[in-house]
């Protein structure tokens, strides 16, 4: 695991909870499991996807009924991340709230990082 022993990756607010805490009464599902893969305009984007068996590798983070498996490959790249959930008039979905990203694209999808914590090819 990455990060400091004792300290959780990520962090989620209340408002956050209730939303992952939702969506996995849908379907039963075990959480959400969350990543980066290489994409979009700025070289990175997040994932989130439903999880229904846990991976003992992914690290969790439980929180008021609500739980998040971060991928291992992901845990350098959000480490000290909030996750929130905002809804708007135009729009509601997660919002990550990230330290470690250098810069962001217009769309607010695309994230960079610093070039000591991405991967080379």
């Amino acid at each position: 695991m990455f990060g400091i022993p004792g300290k959780q990756a990520v962090t989620i607010t209340d408002k956050a909870a209730s939303q992952i805490a939702k969506l996995m009464e849908k379907d039963g599902h075990q959480g959400l499991r969350i990543g980066v893969k290489k994409g979009g305009c700025a070289g990175m984007e997040y994932t989130m996807d439903y999880v229904t068996e846990v991976d003992p590798l992914d690290e969790v983070v439980e929180q008021d009924g609500a739980r998040v498996m971060i991928a291992p490959m992901a845990q350098m790249f959000l480490f000290g991340t909030e996750i929130d959930y905002e809804i708007s008039l135009l729009e509601a979905g997660f919002k990550f709230r990230n330290p470690n990203v250098t810069e962001a694209c217009g769309c607010g999808e695309s994230i960079k990082f610093d070039d000591a914590l991405t991967p080379k090819p």
